[in-house]
């Protein structure tokens, strides 16, 4: 009898692992079909939706919004965000291969974001104060559910070229549970009206080609005629509420509202980590401490 219930265990088991072999199966060739769907384009793409348009050059390639969407909510399983306007996506890392990455980009009209500050700002002394705010919201991360996450460092120091209005970083991450750090790599390219952004999330040992790959993509998105920086008008036009330090300091956080928090797009984990800052209100008093009440509105 002993003998018939662990021969009927064994096979029980054996069917499990053949049902899961074949739904593994079935789960590879529906994500085959997926990335097969997808339509790329390079040369001049319009991004009508922030006035302005990318010149994609070779080795790289663009999906457009409904592509993009595709690969983050379906492919990668992120949280639906009708925001995103596409993805661009190095020819010698493409979708499906190991230690794969993409650069999303988003826009925020939040307003012009006065660059004056720029060359005042310590950015050695806000990165200490950004480790400081991103430990102190680790209570917060787990009582939320997520895992802790400490900031490691910059992986490319804030770098802003005045004259092209381009703004780039990168940070390197190390989450819980995690072996390998994260390094999020992020320009930005500032406008009349608010600003394009540029993000791309990868391993820390992906970093020297990722930082390749950026530097082809810097020069790449340009705010169409009358949308540049240089049109601004002061008295008529939205002025934001925040600077450049900001950007660095925030990242895409304002479209939450007042920074409340901060999103990281793990292409590399495959999914989307919310980081609430806790201390992250004490971070931006310090820098627009000054401000008065109606200009920090958001």
């Amino acid at each position: 009898m002993r003998s018939r219930s662990i021969l009927a265990l064994a096979l029980g088991l054996l069917c499990l692992a053949c049902g899961a072999r074949a739904d593994d199966a079935a789960d590879a060739a529906q994500r085959r079909a997926l990335l097969d769907s997808l339509h790329y384009s390079g040369g001049s793409i319009a991004l009508p939706q922030a006035q302005a348009h990318l010149e994609v050059k070779p080795g790289f390639r663009f999906l457009g919004h409904d592509d993009a969407r595709k690969v983050l909510e379906q492919y990668w399983g992120n949280p639906p965000d009708d925001s995103v306007l596409g993805l661009l996506v190095p020819d010698d890392s493409q979708l499906g291969m190991d230690h794969s990455w993409a650069v999303v980009v988003t826009y925020s009209d939040e307003g012009y974001v006065s660059d004056e500050e720029a060359s005042k700002i310590d950015f050695n002394d806000m990165l200490e104060q950004m480790q400081q705010d991103t430990r102190d919201g680790n209570e917060e991360r787990k009582q939320a559910g997520y895992g802790t996450v400490e900031l490691v460092g910059w992986a490319q120091p804030p770098r802003y070229d005045a004259a092209s209005k381009r703004l780039h970083w990168a940070k390197e991450l190390a989450f819980d549970g995690e072996s390998g750090h994260t390094v999020n790599y992020d320009i930005r390219v500032l406008g009349r009206s608010g600003f394009l952004s540029l993000n791309a999330v990868a391993d820390a040992g992906d970093l020297p080609r990722v930082r390749t790959g950026m530097e082809q993509v810097l020069p790449m998105a340009q705010f169409d005629s009358g949308q540049r920086y240089a049109d601004y008008k002061p008295g008529s036009d939205k002025l934001a509420a925040y600077g450049i330090a900001a950007l660095v300091g925030g990242g895409l956080a304002a479209k939450a509202g007042l920074f409340a928090k901060l999103g990281a797009i793990l292409l590399a984990a495959k999914k989307l980590v919310v980081l609430v800052l806790v201390g992250i209100a004490g971070l931006f008093r310090r820098f627009f401490g000054g401000k008065k009440k109606d200009e920090t509105a958001v």
